[in-house]
């Protein structure tokens, strides 16, 4: 086992100070009673509840030593080596006293090998001790690994259940696998478990739950927001060859069989017209390749301490690649990555960060960036090969405005039988989606108030009270699709 491998070579190292950031308190705790094989050491776990407790022999536990100053005390003046698990210790470490003492026991490594293992679900190391601590990391199950969980899950449920068999498919299994990916046994015993348990099935409802849950495991502190409610392609109005292109794809990001020497998808560009439906589309991607969909807002990686930026956004990347296959929606791209000169440098080096990472990732992370301002997007992102394809979401041409008011009506539970939608579809030139949207709920807001029906002539008055963004900014609108078409492709 790797885990086993790696924790006998560190422990070989003269490394006085080891931290691991784990809930899997117990699974460390067993490793390094495997380990003790090897190292002719005692092992103590301490916790503040319990105090000092020797796990190696069956000793009592010595209560005495609760309070860590007193822990690090009977630690420095041990003269026999050994291995402390320290559990929770995190609070503790701001503490100046324990600080000093946990120096003077690393210190003194060579002249009596103790080991300070701090297994805690985070801990930051104070910087007066860094340089004398490793970290060691529970390797995750591998995809087989996983597999075997939830045999087992299942296993169990059917002895409990009488003997019935959990109902699923080898494809369902498959994707329930997929989402379990990159979380610790623990976890993924628990995330089978409850898939199975309410009613012996395995399908497509319970993977929204399971991802959901897995998201909150793995980052509920940081900056990538999980969204819910991802929409589907029958929401979205034109976009044909846009749809066109990702269905082609579908499959092989998926990870079906026949895909061998396909590059995996690495993702889309969505420059286009505000209010054309770029943000929908995205969310629409997740909900017709059925992974979820993160959403990443440059805005929230700022943070007005040195490098703690980039950090954040190292830490959202890590984040996504742990919840592969999943689609990463960056909305409005270019408020982080153009260059500014007045910020210190941090966009540049958030850009070098993305651009990096966009290369050397081979996880199933399909991005999806959208944008408004080409011009503040650097060139570097544009060229092809760091994304798949630039498509331009343009205003919609006639049929679209009518497929998209047939969608809004729908919605609100409108039929559209007796309203006139060609003429309607019509008279809306030059309309985003949002504004043709806009332009139904004030109709129906009309009707209401009038206590009628909906027809076609309150829409039409609503559409004529309108004046589109087409027609408010139009020389830059005019300037933003004559650069897209030469240079993008249609996403109509």
């Amino acid at each position: 086992m790797p885990d086993l491998h790696d924790l006998e070579v560190l422990l070989r190292s003269p490394v006085p100070l080891i931290v691991i950031e784990t809930r899997e308190e117990r699974r460390v705790i067993q490793l390094f009673m495997r380990v003790l094989v090897l190292h002719r050491k005692p092992l103590y776990r301490w916790s503040i509840t319990e105090g000092l407790r020797r796990l190696d022999k069956d000793f009592g536990a010595q209560t005495h030593t609760r309070k860590p100053e007193e822990l690090l005390g009977q630690i420095r003046s041990t003269r026999q080596a050994g291995i402390y698990l320290l559990s929770d210790f995190h609070p503790y470490v701001d503490d100046p006293l324990h600080v000093r003492l946990i120096k003077d026991i690393a210190l003194a490594y060579e002249d009596v090998a103790h080991t300070l293992v701090f297994i805690s679900h985070a801990l930051d190391v104070p910087a007066e001790i860094q340089w004398l601590t490793a970290r060691f990391d529970l390797a995750v199950p591998t995809r087989r690994q996983l597999g075997d969980i939830v045999a087992a899950e299942a296993r169990d449920w059917s002895k409990k259940n009488t003997g019935r068999a959990v109902q699923s498919s080898q494809r369902m299994l498959d994707r329930l696998v997929d989402n379990l990916v990159g979380l610790p046994v623990t976890d993924a015993k628990r995330l089978a478990r409850g898939a199975i348990e309410d009613d012996g099935a395995i399908t497509e409802s319970d993977l929204p739950g399971v991802m959901k849950t897995k998201f909150r495991l793995i980052g509920q502190d940081g900056v990538l927001a999980y969204e819910f409610d991802t929409a589907q392609f029958a929401e979205v109005g034109g976009l044909d060859k846009l749809k066109s292109w990702l269905g082609v794809r579908k499959a092989i990001f998926q990870g079906q069989s026949g895909a061998d020497g396909l590059d995996l998808p690495k993702g889309i560009m969505l420059l286009g017209v505000q209010g054309c439906g770029k943000s929908l589309a995205a969310k629409a991607v997740a909900g017709a390749w059925g992974t979820p969909l993160l959403r990443l807002d440059f805005g929230s990686l700022y943070n007005k301490y040195h490098g703690e930026t980039e950090r954040n956004l190292r830490e959202s990347l890590r984040q996504a690649e742990a919840m592969a296959p999943c689609v990463l929606w960056i909305d409005e791209i270019e408020k982080g990555v153009s260059v500014d000169s007045s910020d210190s440098g941090v966009s540049r080096r958030l850009l070098g960060s993305l651009l990096t990472w966009m290369a050397e990732n081979r996880s199933r992370v399909f991005i999806v960036a959208t944008a408004n301002d080409i011009e503040a997007l650097p060139p570097e992102l544009l060229r092809k090969g760091r994304l798949d394809e630039i498509f331009f979401v343009d205003l919609p041409d006639e049929d679209t405005r009518r497929e998209i008011l047939e969608i809004h009506l729908s919605k609100r539970k409108v039929k559209a039988n007796g309203i006139d939608l060609v003429s309607c579809a019509a008279a809306c030139e030059g309309f985003s989606g949002a504004e043709i949207e806009q332009a139904v709920v004030s109709a129906l807001y009309s009707a209401h108030a009038c206590k009628k029906a909906l027809n076609a002539q309150t829409v039409m008055d609503e559409i004529g009270r309108t004046r589109p963004l087409s027609v408010v900014m139009s020389e830059r609108i005019a300037g933003l699709r004559a650069w897209a078409r030469e240079r993008t492709v249609p996403a109509n």
